[in-house]
Order: structure tokens, then C-alpha cells, then sequence
């Protein structure tokens, strides 16, 4: 899983959809091969949207905001989640290494310096908050720009 990925699954825990019953087989004369085959598309399309409408619902249901507040008062560490990219990362229990943002870095189409460490984690700070508030989370403007 993507390191992206890996934060959005923190934030939007429900967004991991159940998988939608498969469809009643309405085959008709369809040999049992054709109807198999039938069943498996139908079944593969119709999670995929379940998914993404259920993934797409449960994100826009999330005050970005007020989660990380919420958690960041129960942390026993002081963490500035709302400037720094090190300390979301560690809110989240996830690995906040260098190396891990610079792998954050190459996934989200960083151009600048790698090594130029201050930089990239102003720079991934406000492409977290940018890609969260872009897949339905509420995100406040203050925290994007």
C-alpha cells in the first residue's frame, strides 16, 4: 500500500466498503460457462462502484480537522500536526522517517531536492491536506494553502 494510501486509511477508516452482495444470476439460456463468466464481470463492476460510491461517501462525511484535533488531545506527545508532515505522520502511527517521506515525496510527483529536507516537508504537508480536501474530506483553507 501506497504511503498515501496508508494516511487516507487512518483518516477514512469506513472507507474500506463491504462488498456489495453479487447480483441474482439472470443467465437464461446462457451455457453455465457464459453465465459464470457473465456473473463475474457483473460482480467485479458492481464492487467496484459500491466501493468508490461508499469510499467516496464516508470520506466526504470526515472533518479532517476535527479527527486530528480529537486524536491529537489524546496523544500523549505534543504534536503539530496542523504545519508539520513529521508530526501528522506520527498523530497517524505511521513511520515518520526520512525515507519514508521521500518515498511520500516520489508518490505525490515531488520535483524539488530530496535532500533538502525542510523544503520537501513544507511542500508534502500541504499536498496531504490538498489530496485529502480533493477526495472529500473537510479540510480548512488554512491548512492547504
Amino acid at each position: 500500500m501506497s504511503i498515501l494510501g496508508k494516511i487516507f486509511g487512518k483518516i477514512f477508516p469506513s472507507a474500506r466498503a463491504e462488498t456489495p452482495a453479487a447480483p441474482a444470476d439472470a443467465a437464461g439460456s446462457l451455457s453455465p460457462e457464459e453465465a459464470a463468466a457473465a456473473s463475474a464481470a457483473s460482480d467485479v463492476a458492481s464492487r467496484a462502484a459500491g466501493a468508490a460510491a461508499a469510499a467516496s461517501a464516508a470520506m466526504a462525511e470526515v472533518d479532517v480537522k476535527a479527527l486530528l484535533d480529537d486524536m491529537a488531545s489524546k496523544n500523549a506527545q505534543k504534536l503539530n500536526w496542523k504545519t508539520s508532515i513529521v508530526d501528522l505522520m506520527k498523530l497517524l502511527d505511521l513511520d515518520s522517517s526520512l525515507g519514508e517521506r521521500k518515498e511520500l515525496a516520489k508518490e505525490l510527483g515531488y520535483s524539488g531536492d530530496l535532500n533538502d529536507s525542510a523544503t520537501m516537508n513544507i511542500w508534502l504537508h500541504k499536498q496531504v491536506m490538498n489530496k485529502l480536501a480533493a477526495n472529500g474530506g473537510k479540510v480548512p483553507a488554512e491548512l492547504r494553502d
